[in-house]
């Protein structure tokens, strides 16, 4: 056990702590009274709330505000972007095909609107990176595609190169959507230059509250078909009363967006002290993805003969919460379809463990997480531990 020693939080990709900026504000709008859609006074209190949330989601987008479409998440936000029609200023847009990448988030892999036999899955190189001259076979093999590809990998961390993959997109007639979640907050979300028509984003990834989410569409003239109907909310583009005060808490993070990014980029001497200590505990560490652009506060790695359930459950004890991938897959530990379209072993697979760092990680954190993970290494698997010779 840990004794009563405070707990050490390394899950940041599965859900970032949240932020006091946020935290206030969200409280501050649960007391106001109406519905944003009322045209009284009240109501158009809180319409305001939205719009302005709404504002300063966009200016981080560098998107008009009309471009912006509420959701109750990013799994919402990445099925109503996966859809078969669109619309567009000169009517309907219909695509036959969804093409996305063997890496995906479990709420783009499940396909969306689109029926399974018309997906079909882009490899990537042994490194997590996409194999942009498959997605060109592909997008020659057939009609009208959507495209979605995540900016950076939940659980490895890799960046994927979005304004060359949109390029190509564009070329061969396709709509590109972009899941953005764990990019979002992080590094600059540039819609134009990944010539993005949509781009998936969820507050809680941020430090903001969890139920709130948006699809940033670039250009409102382009829009996919609602997947909830029923009222006009979101220009007609999603029904549903709003969530004022969720909305209003993403805004002031949105708001905060310099900040963020300051923040984020401390964390790579973070990483790399994390990383460098992994390997000085047992040389035969793996970090997934090492040799490819990664986000700064993401490492994925593997010790062969400690297995990731068990670490886990070590790693609890003493007070330290982290994961072993996606936390969207019924907390489940097994070979990750990630890794595995990587060319990673099964049995190497099955010791993956995902650190992700974020705004609330000090030195300190990282110095008590190597500590704790040589007594828990050398437990599991005595042989793992040590130098490489």
């Amino acid at each position: 056990m840990n004794g009563g020693t405070e707990r050490l939080y390394l899950d940041h990709n599965a859900s970032a702590p949240l932020r006091p900026q946020a935290l206030a504000r969200m409280v501050e709008v649960l007391g106001v009274t109406g519905n944003p859609s009322s045209v009284h006074g009240e109501g158009r209190k809180l319409r305001g709330v939205v719009e302005d949330a709404r504002e300063a989601l966009a200016a981080m987008c560098g998107v008009k505000a009309r471009s912006v479409i509420f959701t109750s998440g990013a799994t919402e936000a990445n099925v109503l972007a996966l859809s078969p029609r669109w619309q567009g200023n000169d009517g309907p847009v219909y695509l036959d095909r969804l093409l996305m990448s063997a890496v995906e988030h479990p709420s783009v892999r499940a396909g969306g609107r689109f029926a399974a036999r018309e997906i079909s899955h882009i490899a990537t190189g042994e490194n997590g990176v996409l194999r942009l001259e498959h997605l060109d076979e592909l997008l020659a093999a057939g009609g009208p595609a959507l495209v979605s590809v995540m900016a950076a990998n939940n659980e490895t961390g890799v960046i994927q190169p979005l304004a060359e993959i949109g390029a190509r997109v564009k070329a061969a007639g396709g709509i590109f959507h972009v899941d953005g979640v764990q990019f979002g907050g992080r590094l600059p979300v540039d819609v134009a230059g990944w010539q993005a028509d949509a781009v998936s984003l969820s507050a809680h990834k941020m430090g903001g509250p969890q139920g709130i989410g948006a699809l940033v569409l670039r250009t409102s003239a382009l829009a996919p078909a609602p997947l909830l109907i029923g009222g006009g909310q979101e220009q007609h583009r999603r029904a549903g009363t709003e969530n004022a005060a969720a909305i209003a808490a993403f805004g002031a993070i949105a708001r905060d967006g310099s900040t963020m990014l300051e923040e984020f980029a401390s964390l790579a001497r973070l990483q790399g002290l994390l990383e460098e200590g992994l390997r000085l505990i047992s040389g035969s560490t793996v970090v997934f993805g090492a040799d490819a652009p990664r986000l700064a506060n993401t490492t994925c790695f593997a010790v062969p003969g400690v297995p990731s359930e068990m670490a886990l459950m070590a790693l609890d004890l003493n007070g330290i919460a982290l994961s072993s991938g996606s936390a969207c897959s019924s907390g489940k530990v097994g070979a990750s379809h990630v890794l595995t379209a990587m060319g990673v072993s099964e049995d190497l697979g099955r010791c993956a463990l995902r650190v992700s760092l974020g705004w609330t990680t000090e030195e300190a954190d990282i110095a008590r997480f190597l500590e704790v993970w040589a007594r828990v290494a050398a437990t599991l698997n005595p042989s793992a531990t040590g130098k490489a010779a």
